[in-house]
């Protein structure tokens, strides 16, 4: 009898791979790999656009459904999942991350990559230069935070480091060496918990998904008590033209306002009002904010400082622009745009209303 032909299993495909990373060095703390780190803190350049920032975060949304937006210019990536479909670990995600933000953005971005919020901001913030990659595996990560001076840890702010200095405590190894009992009693009790914690690489926060935030706000103060009202009117359009920028750079319109007025004694007045329909225009929010002010009843009021607050935000993409046959308000918008232009080229205020010089 003839045997029967034996039937060979056919080999496995090969996993799913990720293109070559950027040719670009990448710094990397010592140990192989990324240790099971799994979230990446993604910094951008200082001179990014909002819409530049923008399309950084939809860049990283290719990677992963789990990006939380930290405005002006930074973002948090969870990458549990696009490790395991990628098959490859987070330091060679965020490689590639960095090399298509350069490829197709023309930006360059610092990435921190570690196990928990914190570590990878710290480890992002540690990055000489435009961009690279600091991968701290989880087995490195009190030798990595060790040497680093107080300041440098995630969270805390001057005058604590300034406080734990007063104490001899001057490096994040140093925390660590203290019950954290002696830092609740230096910092008080939640913040010198979380130091504490802080400094052992301990950071339980999940990377929540979130996109840019449904309000914006800008302020200013005012050196001494303002009477004058003209000169409070012209620091209020100075208001609006930021704001303005602020919501069109992030392709976003307001809804409503919300004005504050802070009067010397600590008393304030507030009050919002809604626009006819959503915009990011300042001839538009120039006018409802002017509205607001004169509502206030300003008389010979002591200013010391106001706020203006964009609320209710909606994606520019998704407001329907009324048509218009109004040629002078067709002309602003014209000049607004290359206005934004201009700002964005050679620096946010270079071109401004002539009442704000």
């Amino acid at each position: 009898m003839t045997p029967a032909p034996t039937t060979r299993p056919r080999p496995a495909p090969a996993p799913t791979a990720l293109p070559p990373a950027a040719q670009a060095p990448a710094a990397q703390a010592p140990g192989a790999g990324s240790g099971g780190a799994g979230v990446l803190h993604v910094r951008c350049g200082a001179a990014l656009s909002g819409e530049g920032y923008r399309e950084v975060l939809e860049l990283l949304r290719e990677f992963s459904p789990l990006v939380q937006a930290l405005p002006p210019r930074a973002a948090l990536v969870q990458v549990g999942g696009a490790r395991r479909y990628f098959g490859a670990d987070a330091a060679r995600i965020a490689e590639v991350v960095r090399l298509r933000a350069v490829a197709r953005l023309g930006t360059d971005v610092r990435i921190g990559v570690a196990g928990t919020w914190a570590v990878a901001a710290m480890a992002s913030a540690r990055i000489p230069g435009p961009g690279g990659v600091l991968a701290v595996p989880r087995e490195r990560v009190a030798d990595f935070l060790a040497p680093l001076p107080v300041d440098a840890l995630h969270g805390l702010g001057s005058r604590q480091a300034d406080a734990l200095r007063g104490y001899g405590l001057h490096t994040v190894g140093a925390l660590t060496q203290v019950p954290p009992g002696v830092l609740e009693r230096i910092l008080g009790k939640r913040a010198g918990r979380l130091v504490a914690e802080r400094a052992r690489g301990i950071d339980p926060r999940p990377v929540t998904p979130r996109d840019l935030p449904t309000s914006a706000a800008v302020r200013t103060g005012f050196a001494r008590q303002e009477l004058d009202g003209p000169r409070a009117r012209a620091a209020l359009l100075g208001l609006v033209v930021r704001l303005g920028a602020q919501l069109r750079g992030r392709r976003q319109a307001a809804r409503s306002l919300c004005l504050t007025l802070q009067f010397a004694g600590g008393t304030r007045w507030e009050r919002s009002r809604r626009l006819v329909e959503p915009s990011a225009h300042d001839e538009d929010l120039r006018t409802l904010a002017y509205r607001l002010m004169d509502a206030a009843g300003l008389q010979r009021a002591r200013l010391t400082g106001m706020v203006l607050r964009a609320e209710d935000l909606a994606a520019a993409e998704a407001v329907t622009r009324q048509l218009t046959l109004d040629p002078v308000r067709e002309a602003r918008l014209t000049v607004e745009a290359a206005i934004d232009r201009a700002n964005a080229r050679f620096g946010p205020g270079t071109v401004r209303p002539a009442a704000l010089f």
